[in-house]
């Protein structure tokens, strides 16, 4: 029983680690995954990395195709389409109904000023996962770790888009003082303003993404 739970967790460990690489553009679309470097780097057995591949592959993160192995997916124009829908319902309600002093607002302010931080910088990628950072922080505003756990889901599908467009300054750097002038608003007491504001941003940025995604795919021959 003991044994069994642990190879559970370890599995699920490592799941989170593929993931969090994933959100963070560690692997562009496309890219092979080899198991023999991955079971090295992170020190565990084959079937532990296969089994987390499994569960990745089901979230739609991976690919596996008979004799190619596992690669990076790339996102359909449907999907995000969708990611948008369920960002714009579960963001802009949680941001709207949230407890003032609500724990996470710490975490908002700190993703904003890592964002900015990494703007000063030039790093348009670290801007990037803050950017992620800050709009998971705003999910934990609705306590709900059934909703904590599906977004990481979105946020990796919607960071693989990100990474075949391959122009981080053009994705992220709109975005910074818009997550600034939301985190104001709600630090302000007007949440509701906050959750507006919040729609707004989040519909110009499916639209730009949209746009520039539908055009890689385009000059990459893929289809959607």
């Amino acid at each position: 029983m003991t044994r069994s739970t642990d190879i559970l967790n370890l599995t699920d460990r490592v799941t989170e680690q593929l993931r969090s690489k994933l959100i963070d553009g560690a692997w562009e679309p496309g890219q092979k995954l080899s198991e023999a470097s991955l079971s090295e780097s992170l020190q565990i057995s084959r079937n532990t990395l296969r089994e987390a591949f499994r569960l990745l592959t089901k979230e739609g993160l991976l690919v596996h195709e008979p004799n190619k192995g596992v690669s990076v997916a790339a996102p359909s124009i449907a999907s995000i389409i969708d990611i948008y829908r369920v960002r714009r319902m579960v963001e802009c309600q949680a941001l709207a109904q949230a407890y003032p002093m609500h724990p996470a607002r710490s975490l908002m302010r700190e993703a904003v000023e890592a964002a900015q931080r990494h703007r000063e910088a030039q790093d348009w990628s670290g801007v990037g996962t803050a950017n992620m950072s800050f709009h998971k922080a705003v999910v934990q505003l609705a306590d709900s770790e059934r909703l904590d756990t599906m977004f990481e889901h979105l946020l990796a599908e919607l960071r693989l888009a990100f990474g075949l467009l391959r122009d981080p300054h053009f994705l992220h750097a709109p975005y910074v003082d818009m997550n600034a002038r939301i985190l104001q608003q709600f630090e302000d007491g007007k949440p509701a303003e906050a959750a507006a504001a919040l729609n707004e941003y989040l519909v110009h940025s499916e639209r730009l993404i949209l746009a520039a995604y539908a055009r890689r795919l385009a000059e990459k021959g893929i289809k959607v």
